[in-house]
C-alpha cells in the first residue's frame, strides 16, 4: 500500500478538463507584453491554439483565443502571423481585445501574461514587467461594464508587494476566479512526492539556480507549493532575511539550515556539476567544501513563518542545475523531489500550467488559490529589501497572508 506522499502521478491530474466540444468552447484574451519564440506568451498562447500533450494524449483544449493585446513587438515578433493563421485579432488596447471591438466585455475569460520584453529594472534589482497595470486596466472593463470573468496572471501578481495585495483583493470585491503563479508548483515531480496533508513540518529547504528575480520567485512558489500543506495551512510570514556570499557559508557553519535536508534535496538532482560534470564521479557535494569551491555567489534566503517553521532556498548556481526540495516532518521522517523542467523546444512543463488554467476557464473555480502566489511575490520583495539593507532580518507583520490549500494534490500527470 502506497503511502499519502507516494500515490502514482494519475491521482494528482486536474480532473476539470474534458475531451473538447467545438460547440462549447470558451472565448479568451491573451494580454502580453510579448508573443516571441520561447516567451512566456509562445509557450502558453500555443497551447491553447494547437493543443498539448497531456496524461499519455494529444489534448487540445475546448478553448478558442479570440483577441490579443501585446504591448511590445521586438524583432521576432509572432503576433499578427499567429492572428493570420489562428483567425484572432490583435487589438490596440486591452479594453478593445476584452471587448473584442464591441462596447460590451465579450470573453469568457482573461490570460495576462506579462513576461518577457523591454522593461527598466528598480534599483533592487527587480524587472518592472506591467502585471499590476494590465490587471488594472482589464478590472476597468469589468466594473465598467457590470460583469467579471475568470483571469490568470503569469508568475509574480506583481514585483511590489503592496500591489499584488490590491490585485486579490480586487478579485475577491469582484468575486471572479483568480489564477496565478509559475509552472514549477504543477510540473511533474521526480519521485512524485507531496507532503502529506495536515503533516507536521520541522523544517523544510529549497535548492534553486538562476539570476535574481525571476527565478528564484520560481523557487519560492515551488517551495510554497510544498510547505503549505503543513498542519494548520499557511499562516505568514514572520520575518525574512537574504544573505549573499561569504555570510551564506558562515551561517551554514552556525547551522543555519539543516546539512541532511540539503543532503537530501542535493540527491535529487540530476545536474550535479563538479567531479561529477567533469568526469562523471559520483560527489557528495555537502562535504569537503566543495559547494563553497563551485558556488561563486550563493545567497540564503532565510524565511520564518508565523507558526514558527523555518524555510530556506538556497540559490546555488555551479553546483547544479535543477530545482530540488526536502522536508523533515516530525518524527525525522525525510521527504525530498525534484521538480522537473523539461529542456527547449517543447518546454514540456508548461503544459502542466495550461492544464490549471484551462480547469479554471472550464469550471469557474481556481485548483488553487491565488494566495499562493501572493505570498511567494510578497516574500521575494521583502527578501530584496534584506538585501539592499545588507543582509538586515526584517519582520514581516505585513506579510501575514494565511490560507488554507486544496486537500488533493495538483501537479503533472
Amino acid at each position: 500500500m502506497r503511502s499519502p506522499a507516494t500515490q502514482p502521478a494519475a491521482a494528482h491530474s486536474f480532473p476539470g478538463i474534458p475531451e473538447p466540444r467545438p460547440a462549447a468552447r470558451k472565448k479568451i484574451a491573451i494580454i502580453a507584453t510579448v508573443w516571441t519564440y520561447l516567451s512566456h506568451a509562445q509557450h502558453m498562447g500555443d497551447r491553447f491554439l494547437v493543443g498539448y500533450p497531456w496524461a499519455g494524449r494529444w489534448h487540445l483544449p475546448p478553448i478558442e483565443v479570440v483577441s490579443l493585446h501585446v504591448d511590445q513587438r521586438p524583432g521576432g515578433d509572432l503576433s499578427e502571423k499567429r492572428a493570420r493563421e489562428h483567425g484572432f485579432t490583435v487589438y490596440q488596447t486591452i479594453a478593445e481585445a476584452l471587448r473584442r471591438g464591441g462596447d460590451r466585455l465579450a470573453v469568457d475569460a482573461v490570460v495576462i501574461i506579462a513576461e518577457h520584453g523591454d522593461y527598466p529594472r528598480n534599483t533592487k534589482g527587480q524587472i518592472l514587467y506591467p502585471r499590476y497595470e494590465f490587471f488594472e486596466q482589464v478590472m476597468r472593463v469589468f466594473e465598467a461594464d457590470g460583469r467579471s470573468v475568470p483571469v490568470y496572471n503569469d508568475k509574480h501578481l506583481s514585483y511590489s508587494t503592496e500591489k499584488a495585495a490590491a490585485m486579490v483583493a480586487a478579485s475577491k470585491r469582484l468575486g471572479f476566479p483568480f489564477l496565478a503563479g509559475s509552472s514549477l508548483p504543477v510540473t511533474w515531480r521526480l519521485p512524485p512526492v507531496e507532503i502529506p496533508f495536515g503533516a507536521q513540518i520541522e523544517e523544510a529547504l529549497m535548492v534553486g539556480v538562476g539570476g535574481s528575480d525571476p527565478m528564484d520567485y520560481h523557487a519560492l512558489e515551488a517551495m510554497q507549493c510544498m510547505v503549505e500543506r503543513r498542519q494548520g495551512g499557511e499562516t505568514g510570514i514572520k520575518s525574512v532575511q537574504l544573505l549573499d556570499g561569504k555570510a551564506v557559508w558562515k551561517a551554514a557553519e552556525e547551522g543555519a539550515w539543516s546539512r541532511r535536508l540539503l543532503e537530501a534535496a542535493l540527491a535529487r538532482s540530476d545536474s550535479l556539476m563538479g567531479d561529477s560534470e567533469l568526469d562523471s564521479r559520483p560527489q557528495d557535494l555537502t562535504r569537503n567544501g566543495a559547494l563553497p569551491r563551485l558556488v561563486q555567489k550563493p545567497a540564503a534566503y532565510r524565511i520564518e513563518r508565523n507558526d514558527g517553521l523555518k524555510t530556506t532556498l538556497l540559490m546555488l548556481n555551479g553546483a547544479t542545475q535543477d530545482y530540488t526540495f526536502a522536508a523533515r516532518l516530525k518524527g525525522g521522517r525525510i521527504l525530498s523531489n525534484q521538480f522537473f523542467l523539461p529542456p527547449n523546444p517543447n518546454v514540456g512543463y508548461s503544459a502542466c500550467l495550461v492544464a490549471a488554467i484551462e480547469e479554471m476557464i472550464l469550471t469557474g473555480k481556481a485548483p488553487y488559490p491565488v494566495e499562493r502566489t501572493q505570498i511567494a511575490s510578497a516574500m521575494l520583495d521583502r527578501l530584496l529589501d534584506s538585501r539592499a539593507q545588507g543582509g538586515k532580518r526584517l519582520e514581516t507583520p505585513d506579510l501575514a497572508i494565511a490560507y488554507t490549500p486544496p486537500t488533493h494534490p495538483k501537479f503533472g500527470d
